[in-house]
């Protein structure tokens, strides 16, 4: 239940439209019960008697075959009438439910862009994706064959049950006799379809994920002649979700076939003492046949709830997987009266940080630094050294488990986490590139920019000259995570973004490592120039390229073990002139 309350807490805006829907669907059921009776009356009144009697001759006249085509073309109006208001009604439930799906997607995907890298690291991002774009879709199943079904068809059995009981109230009770047994029926099964669509939705995203990976790295694939290795991937997956829907698929056809059986003898009771009824002269064929009508009316949402009840119970499962990303404490919040920075001075302090990205297993220990207003530092060390670490600390991707990191003498929990992001551009080994044009890629971090200004930063990281070669020029798409560029290019394209961001602090994490020498020889000339008159903290694994920086940080195991000017730690000829001298120094 306190899923079902938590889906109706998207529906609350639209309790007007809801309200509009069920009075029309209550509309729409008073007519549905009026079907039988013209034909009640052609069995009863017009077939023996050849003209109806009393008030029905006075409203479909004397003539038998006039009343007769006033009997079909009453029920006519009726089936279209009743055809409109179930049209309207169907057209508002839906749209209110994709309403609600609206909702509910776009506050579960920007729960998940808040939440820190902290929970994006240890989850899948397809999984992710998986919840948003069809687990999400629960909450209309809810609504749509849920509540709404709910509602019409116990209101449908309440109408019946009085219609039939003012004709034959022993024929009703027989009726109603396996009504208990449906009701446990649904509830024996209920647990093992939610248990059971659970398991399909973790397949299911599984699948996708599996589908994902071996696509995007099909070029890797296709160099290791793995293809096949990957298909059988696909396929053992593919092959659980299978058994998985095979599993609920049986659960549902035997619910169907037990609820069906004891539907079917309840009409066969009803035949036979309804049949002993109209013999005995106390009960009228019209009556009976209106009476089999109305059973079926009866059966029809008892049927449709236990439908309601398995869909109830799948999309249960699926709402439960958004509402478990919603109720993701976010670790990186900011604090209630966190400030909003402008123009930093971009001096930054490390005191006393420890941090790890498991509780009890720390990356960094103990890190005590100051990088000075305007100040270039290059941080190195080993594989593992804590160097991409120390700089995701600055924007606060994670937080410190001990100590605090400082912008300007101020901790950076105290202040907003997008206006601190605001104050920092970053260049990464990879540049990450979406599937748009070149001019929303510069401008992604300043959508605003001027036609101008997005022409100016690509000029400074010269990137101008091949864009202008391109088909479309700034308009041309750089396709799927940048794959019409060349690596070069697309990290041109990045520091161009942070050369029109104009943040004064500035973090390059191996923004040259995947370069050939002649490419990295021509993008450094560029980064130097993007951290004139900037806080730089930059990591790299080529020494020579930090070399001349005003300072250098070697990490070892997380732990600051040298610092200095490059010509200092090669006269202290410890770990940094080990790694300078070697030539070669290790990712």
């Amino acid at each position: 239940m306190p899923i079902y309350s938590r889906v109706l807490r998207y529906y609350r805006p639209f309790i007007g439209q809801t309200a509009a829907g069920l009075v029309l669907a209550v509309c729409g059921i008073g007519l549905n019960l009026l079907k039988p009776w013209p034909f009640k009356l052609i069995v009863d009144d017009l077939i023996p008697n050849r003209a109806l009697t009393g008030q029905w001759r006075q409203l479909f006249g004397e003539d038998a075959h006039t009343t007769l085509l006033g009997l079909c073309g009453v029920l006519v109006v009726i089936q279209l009438v009743w055809g409109i208001v179930n049209w309207v009604t169907n057209y508002l439930f839906v749209r209110i439910g994709l309403q609600a799906l609206l909702a509910l997607r776009t506050e579960l995907y920007a729960y998940l862009q808040s939440l820190s890298l902290r929970y994006h690291d240890a989850q899948r991002s397809t999984d992710s994706s998986f919840r948003v774009a069809y687990d999400s879709q629960a909450i209309q199943t809810i609504y749509n064959q849920g509540f709404t079904n709910i509602f019409g068809s116990v209101l449908t059995l309440i109408g019946t049950f009085v219609v039939m009981i003012g004709i034959d109230w022993q024929l009703t009770l027989l009726s109603l006799g396996v009504v208990p047994l449906i009701v446990c029926t649904i509830y024996f099964f209920a647990n093992r379809i939610r248990t059971q669509s659970t398991l399909i939705h973790e397949q299911e995203s599984a699948v996708l994920t599996q589908a994902q990976e071996g696509l995007s790295s099909v070029r890797m694939v296709h160099a290791f002649g793995r293809e096949e290795w990957e298909v059988r991937q696909f396929q053992d997956r593919a092959q659980q979700s299978l058994r998985a829907n095979l599993q609920l698929t049986l659960t549902n056809v035997n619910s169907a076939l037990v609820i069906s059986t004891l539907m079917v003898a309840g009409t066969a009771a009803m035949y036979y003492v309804g049949t002993l009824h109209v013999l005995a002269g106390t009960l009228t064929l019209g009556s009976l046949l209106v009476f089999s009508a109305y059973l079926l009316m009866l059966y029809h949402p008892l049927e449709s709830l236990t439908y309601t009840a398995w869909a109830m119970e799948g999309a249960a499962a699926g709402a439960q997987r958004c509402f478990e990303v919603l109720d993701r404490a976010d670790d990186v919040v900011d604090a209630p009266d966190a400030a909003v920075v402008h123009d930093t001075r971009g001096a930054l302090r490390f005191e006393n940080v420890t941090f790890g990205y498991a509780s009890g297993h720390p990356v960094l220990h103990d890190i005590d630094l100051k990088v000075a207003t305007n100040q270039i530092v290059g941080v190195a060390g080993g594989t593992g050294a804590g160097k991409s670490t120390l700089l995701a600390l600055v924007p606060r991707f994670y937080d410190p488990d001990f100590g605090s990191v400082q912008v300007d003498g101020r901790d950076l929990r105290s202040v907003t986490k997008g206006s601190l992001r605001a104050q920092i551009g970053i260049v990464l080994q990879d540049t990450l590139l979406f599937s748009t044009t070149v001019r929303e890629n510069i401008a992604y971090g300043r959508p605003e920019a001027t036609e101008d200004e997005i022409r100016e930063a690509a000029h400074r990281a010269e990137a101008d000259e091949f864009i202008s070669r391109m088909p479309q020029d700034y308009d041309s798409p750089v396709g799927e995570r940048g794959g019409h560029l060349s690596v070069g290019q697309r990290q041109r394209i990045g520091i161009a973004r942070a050369f029109l961001k104009d943040a004064p602090i500035l973090l390059l994490d191996e923004p040259t490592s995947a370069l050939d020498p002649t490419t990295e020889a021509a993008i450094m000339q560029t980064i130097k120039k993007l951290m004139r008159g900037r806080t730089t903290l930059i990591v790299t694994h080529r020494l020579a390229t930090i070399h001349g920086v005003d300072r250098i940080i070697v990490l070892e195991h997380g732990r600051v073990v040298e610092q200095g000017t490059g010509a200092e730690l090669l006269s202290a000829r410890g770990r940094y002139a080990t790694l300078y001298r070697a030539g070669n120094f290790p990712r």
